[in-house]
């Protein structure tokens, strides 16, 4: 499976206007090879470098497994979104408390759709997930916090 975006490379760092300094928006995403089997896709946005153990910034699930492409600051149609680490239902970008992170957007193909309703958080997702991952591809960003 593919996962790629047309505003930053994998390890590059995340444009600005992607974070939550800038405009806010989730980045257009790229979809590719999803296997014949999947029925819906997750992603989850984290920062894999907090403080705090893995922060959630992005939970969107019951994606279809037809979908190539999620435009800037798109939730795509028919999909769920969950609560982030903040407590919202939206994209939350990158905002890293201090020194240079490392966020992670995963990309998962799943071989059944979720029954989770919003607002739950990625630990219920990870939960009902469990079992019926068939594929995972990723994209890492990063991000320096402003001085």
């Amino acid at each position: 499976m593919q996962f790629t975006s047309p505003a930053f490379e994998e390890k590059a760092k995340i444009p600005e206007k992607y974070t939550f300094g800038g405009a806010n928006v989730s980045p257009p995403l790229r979809i590719g090879d999803v296997p014949d089997g999947a029925r819906s896709l997750v992603i989850l946005a984290e920062d894999i470098d907090s403080p705090i153990g893995v922060f959630t910034h992005w939970v969107v699930w019951n994606i279809s497994p037809d979908t190539t492409e999620i435009p800037e600051g798109a939730t795509p149609q028919g999909a769920q979104i969950g609560c982030n680490g903040f407590g919202d239902t939206r994209y939350a970008g990158p905002c890293p408390p201090s020194g240079h992170h490392r966020y992670r957007f995963r990309l998962l193909a799943l071989d059944k759709e979720l029954d989770a309703t919003t607002p739950d958080r990625k630990d219920q997702i990870a939960s009902e997930m469990k079992g019926h991952v068939i594929a995972e591809a990723a994209l890492t960003g990063s991000y320096q916090a402003k001085p």
